[in-house]
């Protein structure tokens, strides 16, 4: 176990590191970048949040007594009342969200393609370009449809982009350094798009409930046996929550591409 006492660790960075079980006492955090961490179970006393963005799965989130995340919860369903339907309970409302994905998605689109090609590789801080962002939607979609559900066990194009922090597996392509078109993305994104329809479609309250067989071979997810509600509402998730984050850049590349 190491220890740090009167030390100055003043940018210093952190990846795939453990810190599970840490103390932190008079430390310094302000200006500090968690990406990809995992929080649970964290205890903060006698800290100063001011200014803090934090974007991520959050429950039960105790601030000063109160537990703010069915607030947060409640007030996002508001902002966006589509939201609710992002949580189906039957093969019904499953259409339903994929329905609305789908428009949503639509309009979005329609709006990156009014910028100028080289704004859709892009960062906006640090974050992925709208052409990243589709990219890794065809990777959830190829490795929780097509592999976990459907079987197959090497199911990724080279254009796949699976989350930054996933290590290296054998046949999961991660080639950050590809700048496809706008076209060559949305072709293949209309694919894995009709891929998730036809399951959707097919899809009923019984099947639903059942379990894929077991995933072969190395990649993502492990080699194992899945629901199909929890492939699906995973799904469901990466789709609605990168629209969100590509809507808010994109906003951003058009102020920037206007001024």
């Amino acid at each position: 176990m190491a220890e740090f006492t009167d030390a100055d660790l003043r940018g210093s960075r952190f990846e795939r590191v453990d810190l599970s079980g840490a103390q932190l006492s008079t430390v310094d955090l302000s200006g500090a970048r968690f990406r990809g961490a995992d929080l649970s179970g964290v205890t903060m006393r006698g800290v100063d949040l001011v200014g803090v963005d934090i974007h991520g799965e959050i429950e039960n989130l105790t601030i000063n007594g109160v537990d703010v995340g069915p607030l947060v919860e409640a007030e996002l369903d508001r902002r966006h009342p589509d939201r609710a339907r992002m949580r189906p309970t039957d093969a019904a409302s499953f259409r339903e969200a994929w329905d609305i994905l789908e428009r949503l998605w639509g309009e979005t689109v329609e709006r990156a393609g009014r910028l100028r090609p080289e704004l859709l590789h892009e960062s906006v801080d640090g974050e992925w370009s709208f052409i990243e962002t589709l990219r890794h939607l065809v990777f959830a979609t190829d490795s929780w449809v097509r592999r976990a559900i459907l079987g197959d066990p090497l199911p990724w194009d080279p254009l796949d982009l699976p989350w930054d922090e996933m290590p290296d597996l054998p046949g999961v392509p991660r080639d950050r350094a590809a700048r496809p078109s706008l076209d060559a993305v949305l072709a293949l994104r209309r694919d894995r798009m009709s891929t998730v329809r036809q399951v959707i479609e097919g899809l009923t309250d019984e099947s639903l409930d059942a379990h894929t067989a077991p995933v072969e071979g190395p990649g993502w997810p492990e080699p194992r046996s899945y629901p199909v509600r929890k492939c699906l509402l995973i799904v469901l998730n990466e789709e609605w929550q990168h629209r969100l984050y590509a809507v808010r850049d994109l906003a951003i590349l058009e102020a920037r591409e206007a001024g």
